[in-house]
């Protein structure tokens, strides 16, 4: 049986329908016999790895696929909408989550750095999110760390252990640069990642980009550039699909206030917020609240 096929059986054998938030931190793994409409969410800089099954993800319109062998990865905070592309009761998608934690890269970075042998920065790394193939010694690394769910005492002593496996696997693969950037305290991805922090808290202010170069420690016109560059939009942009899925989360909970939604987030026109809405999520808010509602409600 190849490490594939291993990682497939490993997941299977451990999770029910939907995501499971496993004992390991970080970890998640996930079953679905059916497909999935779009979903927006916020997502941290994570690894996704399927390992049967197929999803897309889209961010401003760029869609990224990836299937059994496959990885996503994500370096900052970033407003994505994916959904579930094949998937069926006989062969459901089956997938791992890791989250990646930048003090653990740079503590690998920091014991490694002298020797490692790691690929060059390329203007590819300057994206946040991008798809690549699993080494087999990748799909290896999670398969055993997700047998360690059935070992509590062994994942206590050797977890640790794996993840850091993983991340070298990681580190030392065709997605290493963009990596290596997330435990770089002063890297360009760490300096912009906070501007990405300070908008996703204050996302119902006004910006000011001046302000938002000034903690990326960067001129105007560089921040400008590279904030692009990392998330595909400008500041203003990224801030408007900030708001927009902090607008459907607040509709999941409170379905019926459709105007207060608008209102919270910081749009002062309902009909700009509806509109905008729509041209996101391809349905007024006013339907997707009911649709929300109603699949809340499922298992």
């Amino acid at each position: 049986m190849d490490e594939l096929a291993r990682l497939r059986d490993s997941i299977g054998l451990r999770t029910g329908e939907g995501v499971t938030r496993t004992a390991l931190p970080g970890v998640s793994i996930l079953r679905s016999s059916t497909m999935t409409s779009p979903l927006g969410h916020v997502v941290a800089p994570t690894l996704g790895v399927i390992a049967q099954g197929v999803k897309e993800t889209a961010l401003n319109g760029r869609t990224f696929k990836y299937g059994p062998g496959q990885f996503l990865i994500v370096s900052v905070e970033l407003p994505l909408v994916g959904h579930i592309t094949q998937a069926s009761a006989d062969e459901p998608l089956l997938a791992v989550v890791l989250e990646l934690r930048p003090q653990r890269i740079a503590s690998l970075l920091l014991e490694t750095a002298p020797a490692a042998n790691l690929q060059p920065a390329s203007r590819s790394a300057d994206a946040a999110i991008a798809v690549s193939d699993a080494s087999p010694a990748l799909l290896d690394a999670l398969g055993r760390l997700i047998a360690l769910l059935d070992a509590p005492d062994d994942a206590a002593a050797l977890a640790a252990g794996v993840e850091r496996e993983i991340l070298w696997r990681l580190l030392s693969g065709p997605q290493g640069a963009m990596v290596r950037q997330i435990g770089l305290a002063d890297s360009r991805l760490t300096h912009l990642a906070r501007t990405i922090s300070w908008i996703r808290s204050h996302y119902d202010e006004t910006l000011r980009i001046e302000d938002l170069a000034a903690l990326a420690t960067m001129s105007v016109s560089s921040f400008h550039r590279h904030f692009r560059a990392l998330t595909s939009m400008t500041p203003i942009q990224f801030q408007k699909q900030i708001r927009l899925h902090e607008a459907r989360a607040r509709l999941l909970t409170e379905p019926g206030d459709v105007t207060g939604a608008g209102f919270a987030v910081g749009y002062d026109s309902p009909s700009q917020f509806s509109r905008e809405y729509r041209r996101m999520f391809g349905v007024p808010p006013s339907h997707d609240a009911h649709a929300l509602r109603e699949s809340a409600v499922l298992p």
